[in-house]
């Protein structure tokens, strides 16, 4: 089955992201959220990206207008009865991504397929809300979309080798490498790997053995990476570092991802990173 439309639900900075790559890449596409001003808002800062694209001259305004052109608004799920492929893009709560999928499932045409954006998420557990669970994957895209280029394919318990290489076509289209998870294991492949990384910094914090700053340093000149462990946290997001160790804990029962107490504590006091101004770093200077 060819893709050529495609529909994004939850226009955030990456559900407006990857809906902007896809349109970028030819594909006609639905971007829903369930208020407009939201989608609005993704849409303003899609459109500031491409007046930074034309100055420096890697877009003209017709090739701008083109891409504005493949991009349809939306308020009601019900608007993607007709699409090929649907990308959700939500906040990570379990119980609504299962909501939003059984809602799909109804929706949309039978040989659509469905992917989730999750970062840590069972696809088995979002598949199970469907009577399609051949045809539900993971598409874990990277912040930002439009630069970041690694998209990992995940194949639910029941996913089949069709959706595989179809959600991988579409990646590879939007101009992504891809690589395959191939068993549905919490973290899954970069996030498994980044979460010990992290956690294993804040321990050396927390022993006194390096500074958050000394340690951003090292493993930037060391590691050639081009952001520190609590640089890169700081800019994803505090809470949402301490939700996938909250959730690989109560999944492995393992206490090397048992959230550090010094997480716990910056959490409780609202320092959640550039967003809030302040996480591991002041940003209000």
């Amino acid at each position: 089955m060819t893709v050529s439309k495609i529909g994004v639900i939850g226009a955030g900075t990456m559900g407006g992201g990857i809906a902007q790559v896809a349109a970028q890449s030819g594909f006609e596409v639905i971007l829903n959220d369930i208020e407009m001003p939201l989608v609005d808002k993704a849409l303003d800062r899609m459109k500031a990206f491409f007046k930074r694209s034309q100055e420096k001259g890697r877009m003209t305004e017709e090739e701008k207008n083109e891409i504005l052109s493949r991009l349809t608004r939306s308020t009601d799920i019900r608007d993607f009865s007709d699409v090929d492929l649907v990308i959700e893009v939500v906040i990570e709560d379990l119980d609504l991504k299962k909501k939003i999928f059984g809602e799909l499932d109804t929706i949309c045409k039978p040989e659509a397929f469905l992917a989730s954006n999750t970062s840590s998420m069972p696809i088995t557990l979002l598949a199970g809300a469907t009577k399609r669970p051949e045809r539900v994957a993971g598409m874990h895209f990277f912040n930002p979309p439009p630069l970041m280029k690694l998209v990992e394919v995940i194949r639910g318990y029941f996913t089949s080798d069709e959706t595989i290489e179809v959600v991988s076509a579409v990646a590879k289209k939007m101009g992504k490498t891809t690589v395959e998870v191939k068993k549905d294991s919490p973290g899954f492949i970069v996030n498994r790997v980044m979460m010990a990384h992290y956690l294993e910094s804040i321990r050396l914090v927390e022993e006194g053995v390096a500074s958050p700053e000394d340690i951003d340093t090292a493993v930037k000149l060391g590691l050639n990476y081009p952001m520190g462990p609590f640089e890169l946290h700081d800019f994803a997001g505090i809470d949402i570092g301490y939700f996938v160790a909250e959730y690989f804990y109560e999944e492995f029962k393992d206490a090397r991802w048992n959230p550090p107490q010094s997480l716990k504590a910056l959490i409780r006091a609202g320092r959640l990173g550039r967003k809030t101004g302040a996480g591991w770093y002041d940003y209000n200077n």
